[in-house]
């Protein structure tokens, strides 16, 4: 599995190996991250459970301490007022509905490739993957924020590596050697490590790698 760009950050940065969650489901974890809460603490016990009203997230600590707050990707803990991530301490909203692309709550008939989004409470149209999408999103969010000087937090939630499993050829073609699934799941994640490497260049570019924190983790699981 090609993931140059996460080894690089395991060699130069803290790699925490052992790690764990109350819940092995997405709506719950992701909550966890955003509150620094337990479960039974923030009570999303499952995926059909919105965000809590009333808890108090972190980038709504952040918003109080004058940063700019965007978020790209699959937020997973409501779709309505006021669940989603712009009700939730985030000024800058590009995301996908439901869990995953093409679920109930997303757009009709939406797909990996050249799909819609909601922007900020609006369906736009978009090209290309939705991985590369959202991070195009957020380091249009990073550039415009640096540009006017502002302190910023970009929560890039990628929705991938998850079913369907779909990527661009390019990333199928490196793991000939594997299944047709395999070969799309570890795709997508070295897609992933891509864009990981296009942020973090950004950054460098931008001059302010030296004072960004950077963590990447997953919600549970793989």
């Amino acid at each position: 599995l090609e993931t140059p760009n996460l080894d690089r950050m395991i060699r130069t940065g803290v790699h925490f190996r052992n790690a764990f969650v109350t819940t092995s489901l997405c709506s719950p974890s992701r909550a966890s991250i955003l509150s620094g809460q337990y479960v039974h603490a923030h009570r999303v016990m499952n995926n059909s459970t919105p965000l809590t009203p009333g808890l108090f997230t972190f980038p709504e600590v952040l918003q109080k301490q004058g940063y700019k707050t965007g978020f790209v990707g699959k937020w997973h803990m409501g779709d309505n007022y006021p669940y989603r991530p712009e009700d939730r301490g985030f000024n800058e909203v590009y995301r996908h509905g439901g869990g995953g692309v093409g679920q109930t709550p997303d757009v009709w008939d939406n797909s990996y490739f050249d799909g819609g989004y909601f922007h900020n409470g609006k369906i736009v149209k978009a090209k290309g993957f939705c991985t590369d999408v959202f991070v195009q999103q957020a380091n249009k969010f990073i550039r415009k924020n640096v540009k006017a000087k502002k302190p910023f937090f970009a929560y890039i939630c990628t929705n991938a590596p998850h079913g369907p499993l779909h990527c661009p050829q390019k990333y199928i073609d490196m793991y000939k050697g594997q299944s047709g699934r395999i070969a799309s799941f570890f795709g997508m994640i070295t897609n992933i490590d891509d864009n990981v490497g296009k942020t973090r260049a950004l950054l460098k570019k931008l001059g302010v790698h030296d004072d960004t924190i950077f963590i990447f983790t997953t919600d549970n699981g793989t």
